[in-house]
């Protein structure tokens, strides 16, 4: 989905765009979620139907010869009718209701799930380390993470959340990204190391100097194996 998201945003400039993009894909994903449930009971059904004609054709003569279907089956069909497609229309009314009920519920759950708190050990990178956290939501992207630092940094006070960058593992963090993001793709959240809190004019002054030298801007299409950025 992440590599979905970033080829269907290039050249969207505004983060209400990225962030509608991005619920776009989330529903689709719950849609497919749903059409993989009804495809597993619907493979559920075929082999029902398998084993119930198995069973019928085991009732034979004893030269081997099927028996006839039961006539006073057959006749209570009244053959002037054509009631096959009830069933169908029924049947289809009620996995398209199943299907949306799954795709709310998904949805319900990663609303919730982007409500859930989460505290960010981070340190406000001058040269130094200063090590602070900061309570966020799951669903907080990286600017509203890095405008609660500002507030808590006298040093930030005068500083604009877009002069200021959130470094983690070596990798700066664009700010439109959510910590949601990463857990969605499974990313540990067990690392001790803190992120940097950078102001932009640092950097650009130190990109040469280690540990600035090592850093670049994530790219979601690399592999980077067990990443967090909490």
């Amino acid at each position: 989905m992440e590599d979905t998201l970033k080829k269907s945003t290039v050249g969207l400039v505004r983060l209400e765009d990225f962030q509608q993009r991005r619920k776009e894909l989330e529903e689709a994903k719950a849609r497919e979620a749903a059409r993989t449930s009804e495809l597993k009971d619907e493979q559920k059904k075929v082999k029902k139907r398998k084993k119930t004609a198995k069973s019928t054709l085991s009732f034979a003569n004893g030269d081997g010869s099927a028996e006839p279907p039961n006539k006073r089956a057959k006749s209570r069909k009244n053959p002037n009718v054509d009631t096959s497609f009830l069933p169908d229309r029924e049947r289809e009314e009620a996995e398209r209701r199943q299907r949306e009920e799954l795709r709310q519920e998904w949805l319900r759950k990663q609303d919730d799930m982007k409500q859930e708190d989460i505290e960010i050990t981070y340190s406000y990178w001058d040269g130094s380390g200063h090590r602070k956290s900061v309570m966020c939501k799951k669903g907080d992207d990286i600017s509203t993470f890095l405008e609660k630092c500002r507030q808590q940094l006298p040093e930030l006070r005068g500083v604009n959340v877009d002069n200021l960058m959130y470094v983690k593992e070596d990798l700066i963090i664009p700010h439109h990204y959510t910590f949601y993001d990463f857990i969605m793709n499974k990313a540990r959240e067990d690392e001790s190391h803190a992120g940097k809190v950078v102001e932009r004019s640092y950097y650009q002054r130190n990109k040469h100097i280690f540990p600035a030298s090592r850093w670049e801007v994530y790219d979601p299409e690399k592999s980077y194996g067990k990443y967090t950025i909490a």
